[in-house]
Protein backbone atom coordinates (compact mmCIF):
# COMPACT_ATOMS: atom_id res chain seq x y z
CA UNK A 1 0.00 0.00 0.00
CA UNK A 2 1.37 3.15 -0.68
CA UNK A 3 1.52 5.71 2.19
CA UNK A 4 -1.04 8.34 2.40
CA UNK A 5 -2.26 9.51 5.61
CA UNK A 6 0.17 11.40 8.37
CA UNK A 7 -0.77 11.97 11.98
CA UNK A 8 -1.61 15.24 13.59
CA UNK A 9 1.05 17.30 15.60
CA UNK A 10 -1.52 16.72 18.88
CA UNK A 11 -1.71 12.71 17.73
CA UNK A 12 1.80 12.42 17.15
CA UNK A 13 3.00 14.25 20.90
CA UNK A 14 -0.07 11.89 22.17
CA UNK A 15 1.31 8.19 20.84
CA UNK A 16 4.92 9.49 21.29
CA UNK A 17 4.19 9.61 24.65
CA UNK A 18 2.58 6.16 24.69
CA UNK A 19 5.35 4.72 23.03
CA UNK A 20 7.92 6.25 25.56
CA UNK A 21 5.64 4.49 28.31
CA UNK A 22 5.66 0.84 26.20
CA UNK A 23 9.33 0.86 26.28
CA UNK A 24 10.05 2.14 29.78
CA UNK A 25 10.86 -0.53 32.29
CA UNK A 26 7.10 -1.28 33.40
CA UNK A 27 8.96 -1.53 37.39
CA UNK A 28 10.30 2.43 36.97
CA UNK A 29 9.32 5.55 38.11
CA UNK A 30 10.33 6.47 34.76
CA UNK A 31 7.08 4.67 33.51
CA UNK A 32 4.76 5.32 36.30
CA UNK A 33 5.17 9.24 35.59
CA UNK A 34 4.85 8.50 31.86
CA UNK A 35 1.47 7.06 32.66
CA UNK A 36 -0.06 10.31 34.95
CA UNK A 37 1.02 12.37 32.22
CA UNK A 38 -0.91 10.72 29.46
CA UNK A 39 -3.93 9.76 31.75
CA UNK A 40 -3.78 13.33 33.21
CA UNK A 41 -3.61 12.68 36.28
CA UNK A 42 -1.68 14.54 39.57
CA UNK A 43 1.50 12.74 40.84
CA UNK A 44 0.12 11.63 43.89
CA UNK A 45 -2.42 9.00 41.72
CA UNK A 46 -0.88 5.60 42.62
CA UNK A 47 0.43 3.51 39.80
CA UNK A 48 -2.69 1.24 39.50
CA UNK A 49 -4.83 4.08 38.90
CA UNK A 50 -2.22 6.13 36.27
CA UNK A 51 -2.04 2.26 34.48
CA UNK A 52 -5.89 1.59 34.04
CA UNK A 53 -6.31 5.44 33.31
CA UNK A 54 -3.86 5.55 30.30
CA UNK A 55 -5.25 2.38 28.53
CA UNK A 56 -8.85 4.22 28.74
CA UNK A 57 -7.63 7.06 27.94
CA UNK A 58 -5.53 5.40 24.75
CA UNK A 59 -8.10 3.49 23.34
CA UNK A 60 -10.20 6.42 23.25
CA UNK A 61 -7.86 8.14 21.04
CA UNK A 62 -6.93 5.44 18.69
CA UNK A 63 -10.78 4.62 18.09
CA UNK A 64 -10.95 8.13 16.82
CA UNK A 65 -7.89 7.58 14.47
CA UNK A 66 -9.80 4.01 13.51
CA UNK A 67 -13.20 6.13 12.97
CA UNK A 68 -11.44 8.20 10.60
CA UNK A 69 -10.67 5.76 8.75
CA UNK A 70 -6.35 5.58 9.14
CA UNK A 71 -6.21 2.36 11.16
CA UNK A 72 -3.87 0.75 9.28
CA UNK A 73 -0.24 1.04 9.61
CA UNK A 74 0.28 0.53 6.13
CA UNK A 75 -0.75 4.05 5.11
CA UNK A 76 1.55 5.78 6.99
CA UNK A 77 5.31 5.89 7.18
CA UNK A 78 8.42 6.49 8.72
CA UNK A 79 7.91 7.49 12.68
CA UNK A 80 4.60 7.90 11.86
CA UNK A 81 4.31 4.64 10.74
CA UNK A 82 6.74 3.45 14.02
CA UNK A 83 4.89 5.19 16.62
CA UNK A 84 1.16 4.04 15.16
CA UNK A 85 2.33 0.50 15.04
CA UNK A 86 3.71 0.56 18.99
CA UNK A 87 0.32 1.83 19.60
CA UNK A 88 -1.58 -0.71 18.53
CA UNK A 89 0.44 -3.25 20.12
CA UNK A 90 0.13 -1.24 23.56
CA UNK A 91 -3.66 -1.78 22.64
CA UNK A 92 -3.93 -5.54 21.67
CA UNK A 93 -1.60 -6.09 24.57
CA UNK A 94 -4.15 -5.12 27.32
CA UNK A 95 -6.70 -6.15 25.34
CA UNK A 96 -5.77 -9.80 26.25
CA UNK A 97 -3.95 -9.10 29.75
CA UNK A 98 -6.68 -11.87 31.61
CA UNK A 99 -6.49 -14.02 28.72
CA UNK A 100 -2.56 -14.10 29.07
CA UNK A 101 -2.86 -14.54 32.76
CA UNK A 102 -5.23 -17.17 32.30
CA UNK A 103 -3.52 -18.98 30.33
CA UNK A 104 0.28 -18.56 32.14
CA UNK A 105 -1.64 -20.23 34.93
CA UNK A 106 -3.11 -23.19 32.75
CA UNK A 107 0.21 -23.80 31.48
CA UNK A 108 1.65 -23.80 35.02
CA UNK A 109 -0.71 -26.36 35.73
CA UNK A 110 -0.07 -28.45 32.35
CA UNK A 111 3.60 -28.57 33.08
CA UNK A 112 5.49 -29.49 29.92
CA UNK A 113 2.41 -29.81 27.84
CA UNK A 114 2.36 -27.48 25.37
CA UNK A 115 -1.51 -25.62 25.36
CA UNK A 116 -3.39 -24.24 22.19
CA UNK A 117 -4.03 -20.10 22.97
CA UNK A 118 -7.70 -19.61 22.73
CA UNK A 119 -7.73 -16.19 21.88
CA UNK A 120 -4.68 -16.30 19.09
CA UNK A 121 -6.83 -16.32 15.86
CA UNK A 122 -9.19 -13.61 17.63
CA UNK A 123 -5.49 -11.40 18.35
CA UNK A 124 -3.90 -12.31 15.21
CA UNK A 125 -7.00 -10.88 13.51
CA UNK A 126 -7.08 -7.43 15.49
CA UNK A 127 -3.30 -6.98 13.87
CA UNK A 128 -3.42 -8.31 10.52
CA UNK A 129 -6.99 -5.76 10.14
CA UNK A 130 -4.64 -2.70 11.30
CA UNK A 131 -1.94 -3.71 8.39
CA UNK A 132 0.75 -5.94 10.41
CA UNK A 133 2.46 -8.49 7.61
CA UNK A 134 2.17 -12.21 8.57
CA UNK A 135 5.51 -12.38 9.78
CA UNK A 136 5.39 -9.15 12.20
CA UNK A 137 2.14 -10.42 13.61
CA UNK A 138 3.80 -14.03 14.77
CA UNK A 139 6.61 -12.46 16.15
CA UNK A 140 4.56 -9.59 17.88
CA UNK A 141 2.19 -12.54 19.28
CA UNK A 142 5.31 -14.20 20.91
CA UNK A 143 6.52 -10.98 21.88
CA UNK A 144 3.11 -9.69 23.60
CA UNK A 145 3.15 -13.45 25.53
CA UNK A 146 6.82 -12.96 26.90
CA UNK A 147 6.27 -9.55 27.91
CA UNK A 148 3.38 -10.71 29.85
CA UNK A 149 5.33 -13.90 31.62
CA UNK A 150 7.93 -11.75 32.84
CA UNK A 151 6.23 -9.01 34.50
CA UNK A 152 3.51 -12.14 35.99
CA UNK A 153 7.00 -14.09 37.37
CA UNK A 154 8.84 -10.82 38.48
CA UNK A 155 6.03 -8.97 40.34
CA UNK A 156 4.01 -12.08 41.73
CA UNK A 157 7.44 -14.28 42.69
CA UNK A 158 9.34 -11.21 43.85
CA UNK A 159 6.75 -9.09 46.58
CA UNK A 160 7.95 -5.99 48.45
CA UNK A 161 7.72 -2.50 48.43
CA UNK A 162 11.10 -1.31 49.92
CA UNK A 163 13.38 0.48 47.40
CA UNK A 164 15.82 -2.07 47.19
CA UNK A 165 12.95 -4.84 46.27
CA UNK A 166 11.65 -2.50 43.48
CA UNK A 167 15.05 -1.82 42.52
CA UNK A 168 15.52 -5.56 42.07
CA UNK A 169 12.47 -5.87 39.58
CA UNK A 170 13.61 -3.42 37.71
CA UNK A 171 17.04 -5.09 37.45
CA UNK A 172 15.34 -8.60 36.28
CA UNK A 173 13.49 -6.73 33.48
CA UNK A 174 16.03 -5.42 32.39
CA UNK A 175 17.62 -8.37 32.46
CA UNK A 176 15.13 -10.41 30.13
CA UNK A 177 14.94 -7.02 27.93
CA UNK A 178 17.83 -4.96 28.28
CA UNK A 179 16.99 -0.81 29.04
CA UNK A 180 15.55 -0.65 26.14
CA UNK A 181 12.87 -2.58 24.96
CA UNK A 182 13.11 -0.91 21.25
CA UNK A 183 17.08 -2.13 21.24
CA UNK A 184 15.88 -6.26 22.57
CA UNK A 185 12.79 -6.35 19.19
CA UNK A 186 15.41 -4.94 17.00
CA UNK A 187 18.87 -7.07 17.47
CA UNK A 188 18.84 -9.16 20.46
CA UNK A 189 15.29 -11.26 21.37
CA UNK A 190 17.01 -14.13 19.35
CA UNK A 191 20.30 -13.50 20.71
CA UNK A 192 20.09 -13.18 24.61
CA UNK A 193 21.85 -16.74 25.07
CA UNK A 194 25.35 -15.02 24.77
CA UNK A 195 24.41 -12.48 28.18
CA UNK A 196 25.22 -14.75 30.74
CA UNK A 197 24.34 -13.52 34.55
CA UNK A 198 25.80 -13.96 38.39
CA UNK A 199 23.13 -13.22 40.68
CA UNK A 200 24.60 -12.73 44.43
CA UNK A 201 22.42 -12.96 48.06
CA UNK A 202 23.15 -14.51 51.04
CA UNK A 203 21.41 -18.05 52.00
CA UNK A 204 17.77 -17.66 51.55
CA UNK A 205 17.32 -14.60 50.37
CA UNK A 206 15.29 -15.69 46.93
CA UNK A 207 18.15 -16.05 44.37
CA UNK A 208 16.57 -18.92 42.88
CA UNK A 209 13.13 -17.06 42.51
CA UNK A 210 15.11 -14.07 40.81
CA UNK A 211 16.60 -17.18 38.17
CA UNK A 212 13.40 -18.75 37.67
CA UNK A 213 11.85 -15.29 36.79
CA UNK A 214 14.49 -14.81 34.19
CA UNK A 215 14.47 -18.30 32.97
CA UNK A 216 10.44 -19.11 32.41
CA UNK A 217 11.09 -14.81 30.71
CA UNK A 218 12.57 -15.65 27.37
CA UNK A 219 10.97 -15.42 24.12
CA UNK A 220 9.42 -18.55 22.76
CA UNK A 221 8.24 -18.62 18.72
CA UNK A 222 4.20 -19.12 18.57
CA UNK A 223 3.68 -21.61 15.70
CA UNK A 224 0.53 -20.54 13.93
CA UNK A 225 -0.05 -24.22 12.48
CA UNK A 226 -0.36 -25.88 16.31
CA UNK A 227 -1.99 -22.69 17.74
CA UNK A 228 0.66 -22.76 20.63
CA UNK A 229 3.88 -21.66 21.14
CA UNK A 230 6.84 -23.66 20.43
CA UNK A 231 7.20 -25.55 23.55
CA UNK A 232 5.93 -24.58 27.67
CA UNK A 233 7.72 -22.41 29.26
CA UNK A 234 8.19 -24.67 32.25
CA UNK A 235 10.39 -26.69 30.31
CA UNK A 236 12.81 -23.64 29.74
CA UNK A 237 14.29 -23.73 33.19
CA UNK A 238 16.51 -26.20 34.67
CA UNK A 239 18.08 -25.68 37.77
CA UNK A 240 21.13 -27.62 39.59
CA UNK A 241 23.01 -27.11 42.62
CA UNK A 242 26.63 -27.96 42.33
CA UNK A 243 26.73 -28.55 46.02
CA UNK A 244 24.70 -31.69 45.76
CA UNK A 245 27.17 -33.49 44.20
CA UNK A 246 30.85 -34.50 45.00
CA UNK A 247 33.84 -33.81 42.54
CA UNK A 248 33.43 -36.85 40.79
CA UNK A 249 29.93 -36.76 39.34
CA UNK A 250 29.39 -32.36 39.27
CA UNK A 251 30.95 -32.84 35.31
CA UNK A 252 28.57 -36.36 34.65
CA UNK A 253 25.68 -33.74 35.68
CA UNK A 254 26.79 -31.34 33.49
CA UNK A 255 27.90 -32.23 30.28
CA UNK A 256 26.39 -36.17 30.21
CA UNK A 257 28.67 -38.91 29.87
CA UNK A 258 29.16 -41.77 27.77
CA UNK A 259 28.15 -45.65 28.29
CA UNK A 260 31.49 -46.86 30.09
CA UNK A 261 33.19 -43.39 30.47
CA UNK A 262 34.06 -44.06 34.40
CA UNK A 263 33.10 -47.57 36.61
CA UNK A 264 29.08 -47.00 37.53
CA UNK A 265 28.45 -45.77 33.88
CA UNK A 266 26.43 -48.28 32.64
CA UNK A 267 24.50 -46.29 29.92
CA UNK A 268 24.39 -42.78 28.18
CA UNK A 269 23.44 -40.04 30.80
CA UNK A 270 22.73 -36.95 29.21
CA UNK A 271 23.61 -33.98 31.31
CA UNK A 272 21.67 -30.42 32.12
CA UNK A 273 23.26 -28.63 29.31
CA UNK A 274 22.25 -31.38 26.68
CA UNK A 275 18.44 -31.12 28.16
CA UNK A 276 18.49 -27.30 28.00
CA UNK A 277 15.82 -25.89 25.76
CA UNK A 278 17.20 -23.28 22.91
CA UNK A 279 14.59 -20.75 23.78
CA UNK A 280 15.41 -21.39 28.04
CA UNK A 281 18.10 -20.38 30.45
CA UNK A 282 20.01 -23.54 33.20
CA UNK A 283 20.23 -22.03 36.94
CA UNK A 284 23.65 -23.22 38.23
CA UNK A 285 23.67 -22.55 42.04
CA UNK A 286 26.30 -22.97 44.84
CA UNK A 287 28.50 -22.27 41.29
CA UNK A 288 31.46 -20.54 43.88
CA UNK A 289 32.06 -24.99 44.32
CA UNK A 290 33.07 -25.77 41.11
CA UNK A 291 36.92 -26.22 40.70
CA UNK A 292 39.03 -24.79 38.14
CA UNK A 293 38.85 -27.57 35.77
CA UNK A 294 35.16 -27.60 35.79
CA UNK A 295 35.06 -23.88 35.30
CA UNK A 296 37.62 -24.06 31.87
CA UNK A 297 35.04 -26.73 30.33
CA UNK A 298 32.28 -23.88 31.34
CA UNK A 299 34.66 -20.69 30.04
CA UNK A 300 34.27 -22.86 26.59
CA UNK A 301 30.30 -22.83 26.72
CA UNK A 302 30.43 -19.57 27.10
CA UNK A 303 32.51 -18.57 24.90
CA UNK A 304 32.23 -21.31 21.93
CA UNK A 305 28.99 -22.94 22.78
CA UNK A 306 30.07 -26.02 22.96
CA UNK A 307 31.08 -28.93 25.16
CA UNK A 308 31.38 -32.90 25.14
CA UNK A 309 29.93 -35.46 27.66
CA UNK A 310 32.62 -36.82 29.79
CA UNK A 311 33.99 -40.14 27.79
CA UNK A 312 33.20 -38.33 24.41
CA UNK A 313 35.45 -36.27 22.02
CA UNK A 314 32.04 -35.57 20.10
CA UNK A 315 30.92 -31.76 20.65
CA UNK A 316 27.44 -30.94 21.57
CA UNK A 317 26.35 -27.36 21.01
CA UNK A 318 24.18 -25.49 23.64
CA UNK A 319 22.18 -22.47 22.66
CA UNK A 320 20.11 -21.35 26.13
CA UNK A 321 21.66 -18.70 28.55
CA UNK A 322 23.41 -19.42 31.77
CA UNK A 323 22.87 -17.84 35.05
CA UNK A 324 24.58 -18.89 38.28
CA UNK A 325 24.39 -17.63 41.70
CA UNK A 326 26.34 -17.67 44.83
CA UNK A 327 25.92 -16.43 48.73
CA UNK A 328 29.37 -14.90 48.65
CA UNK A 329 29.54 -11.23 48.26
CA UNK A 330 31.34 -9.24 44.85
CA UNK A 331 34.46 -8.35 47.01
CA UNK A 332 34.99 -12.04 48.36
CA UNK A 333 34.77 -13.70 45.40
CA UNK A 334 37.35 -11.40 43.48
CA UNK A 335 39.52 -11.19 46.60
CA UNK A 336 39.59 -14.86 47.61
CA UNK A 337 39.78 -16.25 43.97
CA UNK A 338 37.08 -18.33 43.92
CA UNK A 339 36.87 -18.11 40.11
CA UNK A 340 39.56 -18.26 37.37
CA UNK A 341 39.62 -14.37 36.22
CA UNK A 342 38.77 -15.29 32.85
CA UNK A 343 36.05 -17.59 33.82
CA UNK A 344 34.31 -14.56 36.11
CA UNK A 345 34.40 -11.73 33.81
CA UNK A 346 32.72 -14.11 31.04
CA UNK A 347 30.01 -14.77 33.31
CA UNK A 348 29.14 -11.90 34.96
CA UNK A 349 27.65 -10.18 31.84
CA UNK A 350 25.12 -8.71 34.16
CA UNK A 351 25.17 -9.26 38.11
CA UNK A 352 21.93 -9.16 40.31
CA UNK A 353 22.08 -8.32 43.73
CA UNK A 354 19.17 -9.82 45.67
CA UNK A 355 18.86 -7.77 49.28
CA UNK A 356 18.52 -9.21 52.51
CA UNK A 357 15.61 -9.71 54.71
CA UNK A 358 16.93 -7.21 57.49
CA UNK A 359 17.73 -4.42 54.49
CA UNK A 360 14.56 -4.74 53.15
CA UNK A 361 12.62 -3.93 55.90
CA UNK A 362 14.98 -2.16 57.09
CA UNK A 363 14.17 0.39 54.36
CA UNK A 364 10.62 -0.26 54.53
CA UNK A 365 9.15 -1.92 57.60
CA UNK A 366 5.46 -2.55 56.07
CA UNK A 367 6.89 -4.77 53.59
CA UNK A 368 7.08 -7.48 56.52
CA UNK A 369 3.05 -7.33 56.07
CA UNK A 370 3.61 -7.84 51.96
CA UNK A 371 5.51 -11.12 52.77
CA UNK A 372 3.31 -12.73 55.44
CA UNK A 373 0.04 -11.90 53.09
CA UNK A 374 2.20 -14.00 50.17
CA UNK A 375 3.55 -16.77 52.36
CA UNK A 376 0.29 -17.24 53.83
CA UNK A 377 -1.83 -16.95 50.75
CA UNK A 378 0.80 -19.85 49.26
CA UNK A 379 0.01 -22.11 52.05
CA UNK A 380 -3.62 -22.26 52.56
CA UNK A 381 -4.84 -21.49 49.31
CA UNK A 382 -6.00 -18.21 49.44
CA UNK A 383 -5.75 -14.46 51.45
CA UNK A 384 -6.37 -14.17 54.82
CA UNK A 385 -5.95 -10.98 56.52
CA UNK A 386 -7.17 -13.04 60.32
CA UNK A 387 -4.10 -14.72 59.63
CA UNK A 388 -1.51 -12.13 58.71
CA UNK A 389 -2.92 -10.54 62.10
CA UNK A 390 -2.30 -13.41 64.41
CA UNK A 391 1.15 -14.21 62.54
CA UNK A 392 2.00 -10.99 63.03
CA UNK A 393 1.54 -10.25 66.84
CA UNK A 394 2.96 -13.70 67.46
CA UNK A 395 6.29 -12.18 65.67
CA UNK A 396 6.05 -9.12 67.22
CA UNK A 397 5.57 -10.79 70.82
CA UNK A 398 8.19 -13.56 70.92
CA UNK A 399 10.95 -12.21 68.03
CA UNK A 400 10.41 -7.61 68.64
CA UNK A 401 11.36 -5.41 65.92
CA UNK A 402 14.64 -5.51 65.15
CA UNK A 403 15.29 -9.66 64.78
CA UNK A 404 17.93 -9.88 61.71
CA UNK A 405 16.14 -12.74 59.85
CA UNK A 406 19.61 -14.65 59.68
CA UNK A 407 17.81 -17.36 57.33
CA UNK A 408 15.96 -14.36 55.24
CA UNK A 409 12.80 -15.01 53.45
CA UNK A 410 13.29 -18.89 53.51
CA UNK A 411 13.06 -18.56 57.22
CA UNK A 412 10.72 -16.41 57.00
CA UNK A 413 8.45 -19.00 55.77
CA UNK A 414 9.56 -21.51 58.02
CA UNK A 415 8.50 -19.19 60.83
CA UNK A 416 5.02 -18.54 59.64
CA UNK A 417 4.56 -22.58 59.43
CA UNK A 418 5.68 -23.14 62.38
CA UNK A 419 3.44 -20.51 64.46
CA UNK A 420 1.07 -22.06 62.31
CA UNK A 421 1.55 -25.59 63.86
CA UNK A 422 2.35 -23.99 67.20
CA UNK A 423 1.22 -20.39 67.80
CA UNK A 424 5.40 -20.05 68.51
CA UNK A 425 8.77 -19.45 67.19
CA UNK A 426 12.27 -19.40 68.86
CA UNK A 427 15.78 -20.30 67.83
CA UNK A 428 16.34 -23.02 70.26
CA UNK A 429 18.36 -25.62 68.72
CA UNK A 430 17.00 -29.43 70.36
CA UNK A 431 19.56 -31.84 70.87
CA UNK A 432 19.63 -35.08 72.76
CA UNK A 433 21.89 -36.86 75.02
CA UNK A 434 22.88 -38.62 72.21
CA UNK A 435 22.84 -36.66 69.09
CA UNK A 436 25.66 -35.31 67.12
CA UNK A 437 26.10 -32.25 68.96
CA UNK A 438 26.31 -33.88 72.08
CA UNK A 439 28.68 -36.39 71.06
CA UNK A 440 31.03 -33.61 69.42
CA UNK A 441 31.28 -31.79 72.77
CA UNK A 442 31.99 -34.59 74.90
CA UNK A 443 34.82 -35.84 72.78
CA UNK A 444 36.20 -32.11 72.88
CA UNK A 445 35.99 -31.81 76.16
CA UNK A 446 37.63 -34.72 76.67
CA UNK A 447 40.25 -34.01 74.76
CA UNK A 448 40.09 -37.28 72.25
CA UNK A 449 40.07 -35.40 68.74
CA UNK A 450 43.00 -34.52 66.79
CA UNK A 451 42.31 -30.43 65.02
CA UNK A 452 41.52 -32.49 61.68
CA UNK A 453 38.78 -34.79 63.17
CA UNK A 454 37.11 -31.50 64.71
CA UNK A 455 36.91 -29.45 62.11
CA UNK A 456 36.06 -32.59 59.90
CA UNK A 457 33.04 -32.91 62.13
CA UNK A 458 32.17 -29.74 62.92
CA UNK A 459 32.25 -29.19 59.50
CA UNK A 460 30.02 -32.33 58.62
CA UNK A 461 27.35 -31.44 61.62
CA UNK A 462 26.49 -28.10 60.47
CA UNK A 463 25.82 -29.24 56.67
CA UNK A 464 23.58 -31.22 58.25
CA UNK A 465 22.12 -28.91 59.58
CA UNK A 466 22.22 -26.28 56.90
CA UNK A 467 22.05 -27.91 53.68
CA UNK A 468 24.64 -26.03 51.92
CA UNK A 469 28.36 -25.69 51.30
CA UNK A 470 28.21 -22.45 51.22
CA UNK A 471 26.56 -21.65 54.34
CA UNK A 472 29.36 -24.03 55.91
CA UNK A 473 32.08 -21.96 54.41
CA UNK A 474 29.83 -18.56 55.75
CA UNK A 475 29.72 -20.23 59.59
CA UNK A 476 32.95 -21.59 59.71
CA UNK A 477 34.93 -18.77 57.33
CA UNK A 478 36.55 -21.44 55.48
CA UNK A 479 36.93 -21.67 51.87
CA UNK A 480 34.77 -23.72 50.22
CA UNK A 481 36.66 -26.05 48.71
CA UNK A 482 38.10 -26.55 52.07
CA UNK A 483 34.47 -27.15 53.39
CA UNK A 484 34.28 -30.13 50.62
CA UNK A 485 37.05 -31.93 52.11
CA UNK A 486 36.27 -31.78 55.56
CA UNK A 487 32.46 -33.09 54.58
CA UNK A 488 33.50 -35.91 51.99
CA UNK A 489 36.85 -36.63 53.97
Amino acid sequence: MTPRHSLTSDEREFFSQVNQAVLANPFSDERTDIDRTIAGLFPESSREEALWETIREIDRRISLIDQSGRGNIAFFSGSDRKILKITYLFVVFHRFLERFDILIKDQLKAGKTTLVVPFAEEMMTYLRVHGFGHQEILHDVALCYQLRRAFYFIARGLVGRSPCMKKLRENLWNNVFTYDLDLYNEYLWSRMEDFSTLILGETGTGKGTAAKAIGQSGFIPFEEKKGSFKESFTKTFLPLNISQFSENLIESELFGHKKGAFTGAVEDHKGIFDQCSPHGAIFLDEIGDVSPPVQIKLLKILEERVFSPVGSHGEHRFEGRIIAATNKELSEIQSQSFFRSDFFYRLCSDIIVVPPLRDRLGEEPGELDDLLAYTLEKIVGKPSLKLVTMVRKTMASQLGPDYPWPGNVRELGQCVRRILLKRSYSQEVYTTVKGPVSELAVQVDEGKMTAGELMTAYCKQLYDTHGTLGEVARITKLDRRTVKKYIES
